[in-house]
């Protein structure tokens, strides 16, 4: 009777029971059910994340921009898409000579996060660029020698940052930078510059050696830094109407502008690296010239 009992008793127990993760998820109707975490997912896919700072899409979006002159650094098309307005977009960003580049349709959709492109994208910047007349018609309006700052090919944005504070202080009319090959103006440039960019006008130019050609037609000189500069940093003359020349992080100045440079200062180093972060290099001209032109300006 026991080992009956004791058998009944096993048959009789019920099961042990299982964790809500364990059991299936069976809906009323019968059909399959996503478990809550897997929706959440899902919903969480087909919201749009919110574009970059420096991100501009869709057709209308661009083309207004590229008509009311914003400052645009450059335009993405999908490739193989030439219908409806791309060709105006087009056209309009090369009058200007914003570079234009047709991409895989799949990487302008990865950066637009989910919102309607149309296959157009827009890299802008952080405030308008002006013209170089502009920056020079400013400086004679103030009565100033103009104070310019060229940059060749630099390409860290922290580094045109860093630049463009120590411009407004040390009172720099305005900064060169070339269409290609340059680090433009961006969110991480703004940022750097602790809102310096509002207030330094910034150009862009083509050909670096005949725009220097150009302004020394002006009466500018221009003075380029380099180790194998003539002179010490302070022996040279930086006051006047002048153009400082900082080259890129890794190369310095091209050949091609070292040519159309009037001298070239350098800055005497006993350590045991044999060059200056660019930013800095910029910044000890910027400051020299600034003390040279109060002096000058004292003794007047």
């Amino acid at each position: 009777m026991e080992k009956k009992h004791q058998q009944n008793k096993q048959r009789g127990a019920r099961p042990e029971r299982r964790t809500a993760q364990q059991r299936p998820i069976t809906p009323k109707n019968g059909g399959a059910k996503t478990r809550p975490a897997a929706q959440e997912q899902i919903m969480a896919e087909r919201i749009p994340r919110p574009l970059p700072d420096d991100v501009l899409i869709g057709r209308n979006a661009v083309t207004e921009a590229l008509r009311a002159g914003r400052g645009i650094n450059r335009v993405c098309l999908a490739e193989g898409d030439h219908s409806g307005s791309i060709p105006e977009i087009e056209a309009l960003a090369r009058a200007q000579g914003i570079p234009v580049q047709y991409v895989a349709r799949s990487k302008i959709e990865a950066i637009a996060s989910g919102h309607r492109h149309q296959g157009v994208l827009a890299y802008v910047a952080p405030v308008a660029y002006v013209e170089l007349e502009d920056i020079l018609q400013a400086a004679e309006a103030k009565g100033e020698p103009p104070f310019l700052l060229l940059l060749d090919e630099l390409e860290d944005p922290h580094n045109l940052g860093a630049l463009l504070r120590t411009a407004d202080a040390t009172g720099v009319h305005g900064v060169l930078i070339p269409r290609r090959r340059s680090v433009p103006l961006t969110a991480t440039v703004a940022k750097t510059s602790a809102g310096a960019v509002e207030y330094v006008p910034v150009a862009r130019i083509g050909n670096i050696a005949q725009t220097l050609k150009a302004l020394k037609a002006k009466g500018f000189w221009v003075a380029g830094a380099d180790m194998d500069g003539s002179q010490q940093y302070w022996e040279a003359d930086l006051t006047g109407p002048l153009v400082l020349v900082v080259g890129s992080e890794g190369h310095g100045m091209s050949r091609l502008t070292k040519e159309h440079c009037d001298f070239i200062v350098q800055m005497p180093m006993v350590g045991h690296i044999n060059s200056l972060n660019a930013s800095v290099a910029g910044s000890i001209l910027m400051y020299e010239s600034l003390r040279q032109r109060l002096v000058k300006a004292k003794n007047l």
